[in-house]
């Protein structure tokens, strides 16, 4: 059994991405960040939703826009697909552990929001 708070002992230089489950249209990871941020003049801009939680530090991600958000533990955002983001800070004592969801998010929310309404509807 795996314990998403346990941290390695190979804690380094480099972010840890562990694959929890990982399906054609999911993916669900643990990311483990100490002090790791995004290389300058570099930004993610991925092809799928992303919700991420932070269950453990504190963070700051900024969008290509200028806003940034500061994260706590217990803290979450949705990142739609192909918003520019990038990670500018993670703390390292307590190092950063992320649960991230990926995949087409805001696609099944507004599905199941349409079949509600027709719930409701027929009820």
């Amino acid at each position: 059994m795996s314990n998403i708070y346990e941290i390695p002992a190979e804690l380094n230089q480099q972010e840890i991405f562990e694959k929890i489950i990982s399906s054609k249209n999911l993916l669900i990871e643990r990311i483990i960040s100490a002090g790791q941020t995004t290389p300058d003049g570099e930004w993610y801009d991925q092809g799928t939703d992303e919700w991420v939680i932070l269950l453990q530090g504190k963070a700051e991600i900024a969008y290509f826009n200028g806003e940034r958000i500061e994260l706590k533990s217990g803290d979450y955002l949705l990142l739609p697909a192909h918003t520019k983001h990038r990670v500018e800070f993670t703390s390292n004592e307590p190092p950063c552990i992320w649960l991230a969801v990926h995949g087409q998010l805001q696609e099944a929310t507004k599905q199941e929001a349409t079949e509600q309404k027709q719930l409701s509807k027929n009820n």
